[in-house]
């Protein structure tokens, strides 16, 4: 007797691609520019929602998100330029501030990338990324609880 064990099925899943954004669609375009860290300019067409650090990854940009965009961090630290346009972000949240503290090179317009999301009040924005990051996170205090 021939004993036969059922097969087993071959399955594949879509993989799911860090800093995925979502394509804009025609006539709804936002402009987004990022100026690295030699100064050049990098101008790139977005769909609202999506926010900076996904795009900055999306784009092979140098911006790290340690913490993989879950406010955690500071290595998605961004300058944004026009200070209008930083007025016209949501206030950062007490978390998002948090993190800030830690970040290098701190000025009265930094955010972090991974808490700007596109909208038609920022269409057009101007971030900067700063010169270096300081990896620091959370965990990295007295008290806080390691996983």
């Amino acid at each position: 007797m021939i004993y036969s064990r059922p097969r087993r099925r071959f399955s594949t899943t879509t993989t799911v691609a860090h800093g995925h954004v979502t394509p804009p669609k025609p006539g709804e375009e936002l402009h987004v520019t990022f100026i690295d860290k030699e100064g050049s300019e990098h101008t790139f067409e977005v769909s609202a929602g999506d926010n900076l650090m996904d795009i900055a990854q999306a784009e092979d940009l140098e911006m790290e998100g340690a913490c993989g965009g879950s406010c955690a961090c500071s290595t998605c630290h961004v300058i944004v330029d026009d200070p209008t346009k930083y007025d016209a972000m949501p206030e950062p949240s007490d978390d998002e501030n948090d993190m800030l503290d830690l970040a290098f090179g701190l000025t009265e317009t930094s955010r972090l990338g991974c808490q700007v999301k596109m909208s038609k009040e920022i269409d057009g924005v101007r971030v900067r990324l700063p010169s270096m990051t300081r990896n620091l996170q959370a965990a990295d205090f007295k008290g806080a609880k390691k996983e």
